[in-house]
């Protein structure tokens, strides 16, 4: 999602920027800050042997060329505006494929516009790798240099134009830097481990600023609209979906002194401080809001018309106190539509639909949206209409946009028969990555009106027969210069052009023009040809010089090659080689309110301006029309022109912010158009009109939580958020229903701005109210929060053996007991459907026998967990509790894998004593304390034909021989030196689980585990189940089970009840657990330290 805009760029990148608009969620421009991020390079040339010449390519040009060795990418840097104005640094490196690392780098300075260059390695230590090169935006001779932190994590400082290092220690590594607009030596540092540091001596010394903050989310504060020069603005992650927004002194970033202008999560990656808008998004119900916080004042969402809902917004540019943004709706894949903000920034209409967008290098969101440089207001972007992209202009800031005329006659002087709108001028409008080439497009400041691009003439814009075109006009009128593409730099401030032809093969030619275009001259800048890499308009676009850097062969060394235009113009210019010219649209001079006129070189002037030339402008305001105003928000313009309201929108409820006694402006339907200077003519009839606020009842109440969320943990700060579309706020009270017995009520809506917070100290579904009334009327508005607690763990209550064909109960017991809204899923055996139940609790009927499979899965908010636990089915067998000498529990961890490996013992043991064959004794190891264990008699099938008479007699042998063994103490195994255990009979017991009859009506349905395990659970929650609301819906569900009939294990034809209030003997202490049940806080209950209960339920062992 992130990519390279311009304020992520480096400095020696930035002064190549040109203007595509790039964007990502929330574009940043530079203007806060200088955030410097290079990029790495890809150039690789082999190590060669070095040389230099000098040449005269021509008459009339000088250029030299110099080789570079042993490197393979290059960081230039240029200073503009010191005193020594001719400095050029530059870093190579030499890349490594076998290794595939940086093993060298050179740094290189010339003085003298790179006639020569110096290396500097000596004065940087011989071994140091470099990664980076920074200069200070604010003082040209303070340079900023980045070790390799593969290497070492150092940096390197310099106050003297880069000619003396002093080097310092890190001990982070610097991802990325933003450099103070105003203060020289304040830099901010993003590391690799998301912490932000600060530094005021220009990097000599660090500070931790914050930990957490996400990449390329932290700004510097504006003068004049933040209270403290050094503030910082930055997003600090909390979760992977939540992020705040929160303000820190530079110097002191305490929780003290932490600000949170915004109330609330926000979404992450979406925070962007612009000039004096601050943006962040919030997701409600899977839908974003988007706020906007203008000079700093309380966040408003902001209004795009109704049914836009946007998929993706992407702030485009804040100039000139407005915002434009682009806007993917929710029936967009691959264009997006751009909308126009008032001064607010809240409330937003249509500018233009279908805008092409691309994804960048990066993944990032590229729009076909070109910001003219020299001319407010003026733009070009690429519409997508059926399936044609077609290029448009417009000179207002997207209030009208029309097509490109083409050229008239093609490069020989051919007409071009091309009518409007049928064939046009269509451009390619993205911009270079790479600061050392030229994109599709390129227009300067200082050259006004001079657009160089390349495109297509035709129905629609092409990617083949591609030619380079240019307009001095700006837009009114196109030449073609060039059938193929070339890239082009302003030299002279505009006074000078020159081409450079894209090829992938060796060049040694340039073309180079005075006239803007007009006519072009050929120059050979080489005696041999080169594979052109890259080029540098170096210092700058307001001299004649220029750097051009390539390789002879794929082999070789670097060639840079510097070019020195001087030569061919013999004076500077005088007044006389200026002449005027009037900015028009198609012959209206009418533009953005004002008449412009510029001072523009003549075309046959060969002079030089020079640096000392500036661009001068005279302008005069002219009567407003109808075309100085767009449709106000709310309002959408018909095929004649007018604005009239759109269907959704009520032109009264404009008027909503309005106090009883003060007045509001009422909309005519139309806006000026923001920067548009305009007077007199129909602007009385245009604009807004200040009426008196009316007196009307509260409408449009509006209840939702400061995250958008409708759930809430137990014991956390819920803030509740209040708005009010229509009515007088100062007038009207607030009464906030918790829905939990608690309710607050307050004079005005304007007195609960940051919200109203509250605390719910139980779980549950609560019913929030908010009710505004003034003398008028009344307006309500409701929420439904689901106040949960977070689900630990759970697990599934299951007999270790049931009969087949029989009923047994399967329960799923939380941990805690109340999580809120739990819906449970049941899946059995190998089947694909499950079954999705609200109730913790099922019934179900295993018909065959073996092994059966059981899992449930509780989903309870964000939070799913499972257990599962198997079944063995049989349709006869008999069962026996089973304990041990006390020293065994001393030895008991109460954990599954322990149970598991003495169930085993114990089954060995058993078998050892009894003769019983071990394929017909199951044992298991209950959980808890003390230890407890049954064991399962199977019968032989073979033996007993599966006759039930036959089985029943089998198993009393079975019986007799086992509790023979148990009696005699013959049941023994060795846990460890020293420690002999010895296995009796239980006296409490459970029945044998028998079916003696052809019909099965002696079968016993009842489930062990309930007995065992759930016995403790069921008897403490039937007597203190009304001190326990927790527990409420469990203790019901049990107390409707009725007591079942077993047989005793004793005499098997004597039927008994089994209460299981004797279960109470398992625990340690019925009393001590009675008095701490009582004493447990409501809500989410956590099991003390020492009463032992266990999360897993035993497993049989058949070895």
């Amino acid at each position: 999602m992130e990519h390279r805009g311009p304020e992520e760029r480096g400095p020696e990148e930035r002064s190549h920027e040109a203007g595509r608009t790039e964007t990502h969620q929330f574009h940043v421009r530079t203007d806060r800050g200088f955030r410097a991020q290079p990029s790495h390079g890809a150039l690789v040339r082999a190590k060669q042997q070095c040389s230099a010449q000098q040449l005269s390519s021509s008459p009339e040009m000088s250029a030299q060329t110099r080789a570079i060795c042993s490197e393979s990418f290059m960081h230039t840097f240029p200073w503009h505006f010191i005193t020594v104005c001719d400095v050029i640094l530059m870093l190579t490196k030499l890349f490594d494929f076998n290794l595939n690392s940086v093993t060298e780098s050179s740094l290189w300075r010339s003085t003298d516009y790179g006639t020569t260059y110096q290396k500097l390695n000596e004065k940087v230590g011989a071994k140091t790798i470099l990664s980076y090169l920074y200069v200070s935006p604010n003082n040209k001779r303070k340079i900023m240099l980045l070790t390799d932190p593969e290497v070492e994590s150092s940096l390197l400082i310099s106050s003297d134009e880069g000619a003396t290092y002093q080097k310092y220690r890190l001990s982070f590594y610097i991802l990325s830097l933003l450099f103070h607009p105003e203060q020289e030596d304040w830099i901010l540092a993003y590391s690799h481990d998301q912490k932000l540091y600060s530094s005021v001596e220009f990097g000599r010394r660090w500070q931790l600023v914050h930990e957490r903050v996400a990449p390329n989310r932290f700004y510097w504060s504006k003068t004049g609209l933040d209270k403290e020069p050094g503030l910082i603005h930055l997003e600090t992650s909390i979760t992977d979906g939540q992020a705040l927004y929160v303000t820190c002194k530079l110097q002191n970033c305490t929780d003290a002194n932490k600000g949170k202008p915004f109330p609330g999560y926000i979404d992450p990656n979406s925070l962007v401080v612009q000039d004096e808008y601050v943006f962040v998004q919030v997701s409600t119900g899977g839908r974003p809001i988007y706020y906007v916080s203008a000079k700093r004042n309380v966040f408003t969402p902001m209004k795009l018309p109704k049914y836009t809902l946007p998929k993706d917004l992407h702030v485009i540019s804040t100039d000139e106190n407005r915002v434009v943004a682009a806007v993917q709706e929710w029936n967009q894949n691959d264009t997006y539509n751009l909308y126009v903000s008032e001064t607010s920034g809240v409330f937003y209409t249509l500018a233009l639909e279908n805008v092409v967008s691309s994804m960048g290098p990066e993944g990032n969101v590229m729009i076909d949206l070109y910001e003219v440089a020299g001319i407010k207001g003026m733009f070009l972007a690429n519409k997508k209409t059926d399936d044609t992209v077609k290029t448009y202009i417009t000179y207002n800031r997207g209030r009208d946009w029309r097509l490109l005329q083409a050229p008239t006659a093609d490069l020989r002087g051919t007409s071009v028969h091309c009518e409007l709108p049928y064939c046009s001028l269509h451009l390619h409008l993205h911009v270079s990555a790479n600061p050392y080439t030229s994109g599709n497009i390129e227009s300067k400041d200082s050259a006004p009106g001079i657009i160089v691009a390349s495109g297509s003439i035709g129905a629609e814009l092409t990617t083949s027969n591609v030619s380079m075109f240019i307009t001095s006009d700006a837009g009114n009128t196109w030449r073609q210069i060039f059938e193929e593409e070339y890239s082009v730099l302003y030299l002279d401030q505009g006074g000078a052009l020159v081409a450079i032809r894209h090829t992938p093969l060796p060049i040694r030619h340039l073309w180079m023009s005075f006239d803007e275009g007009r006519q072009w001259n050929k120059y050979s800048f080489t005696t041999s040809p080169l594979f052109v890499d890259g080029l540098l308009g170096e210092p700058g676009e307001e001299t004649l010089i220029m750097t051009i850097f390539g390789h002879v062969s794929h082999r070789s060394e670097w060639q840079l090659v510097k070019i020195d235009f001087r030569s061919i113009f013999n004076r500077r210019c005088t007044e006389g080689d200026y002449q005027t010219w009037h900015l028009h649209n198609q012959g209206e001079p009418c533009i953005m309110g004002v008449r412009r006129i510029y001072r523009k070189l003549k075309p046959i002037a060969r002079c030089v301006m020079g640096k000392t030339y500036s661009v001068t402008m005279t302008a005069a305001p002219c009567d407003c029309t109808e075309d100085d105003f767009e449709c106000d928000y709310g309002y959408e313009r018909r095929s004649d022109g007018k604005c009239t309201p759109a269907f959704w929108f009520l032109p009264s409820s404009m008027s909503r912010s309005c106090t009883t006694g003060t007045t509001f402006l009422n909309s005519t339907g139309y806006r000026k158009v923001v920067s548009n200077n305009c007077t007199a003519g129909v602007i009385a009839e245009y604009t807004a009109r200040r009426q008196h606020c009316p007196t009307q009842a509260p409408k449009g109440l509006h209840l939702v939580t400061s995250e958008g969320k409708l759930t809430a943990t137990l014991g956390s700060n819920v803030t509740f958020l209040v708005f009010l579309e229509e009515g007088d706020g100062a007038r009207t009270s607030i009464m906030v229903d918790f829905g939990d017995g608690h309710a607050l009520t307050y004079s005005n809506i304007s007195s609960i701005e940051d919200g109203i917070r509250h605390v719910y100290k139980a779980v549950g579904i609560y019913r929030v109210t908010a009710t505004g009334e003034n003398s008028l009327g009344s307006e309500s508005a409701t929420l439904y929060l689901h106040v949960t607690c977070q689900l630990e763990y759970i697990h599934l209550s299951a007999p270790f053996v049931a009969v087949k064909s029989k009923e047994v109960n399967l329960t799923a017991v939380l941990w805690p007991s109340q999580v809120g809204t739990v819906t449970y899923i049941w899946w059995f055996g190998n089947n694909t459907e499950p079954i999705i139940t609200l109730d913790g609790s099922v019934s179900c009927t295993f018909s065959r026998e073996g092994v059966n499979t059981v899992t449930v899965q509780v989903s309870a908010g964000n939070a799913i967990l499972q257990d599962r636990k198997t079944v063995a089915v049989h349709e006869y067998f008999r069962s026996h509790l089973l304990a041990f000498s006390s020293n065994l529990d001393d030895h008991n961890p109460d954990v599954a894998e322990w149970r598991l490996d003495i169930s085993r013992v114990i089954k060995i043991s058993m078998v050892q004593a009894s003769g019983v064959r071990p394929e017909q004794i199951l044992v298991t190891v209950l959980p808890g304390l003390p230890t407890a264990a049954e064991f399962f008699l199977l019968p032989d099938k073979e033996t007993t034909e599966g006759k039930p008479e036959k089985i029943s007699a089998h198993l009393d042998e079975l019986s007799e021989i086992l509790l023979s063994a148990l009696n005699q103490n013959l049941v023994q195994f060795t846990l460890r030196p020293g420690v002999q255990v010895t296995v009796y009979t239980a006296h409490l017991s459970a029945a044998p689980l028998v079916d003696t009859s052809e019909n099965h009506s002696g079968s016993a349905m009842l489930m062990l585990l309930s007995i065992v395990v759930l016995g403790l659970a069921i008897f403490v929650v039937y007597k203190f189940k009304r001190k326990i609301p927790g527990l409420n819906v469990y203790a019901q569900m049990q107390n409707e089970k009725e007591q079942e009939m077993i047989q005793s294990p004793v005499s098997p034809t004597e039927s008994t009840v089994v209460s299981l209030n004797p279960l109470r003997e398992l625990v340690t202490s019925p009393k001590l657990l009675d008095a701490e049940l009582n004493t447990r806080p409501i809500g989410c209950l956590k099991p003390r330290a020492h009463v032992k209960f266990s999360t897993e339920l035993p497993t049989y062992i058949n070895v």
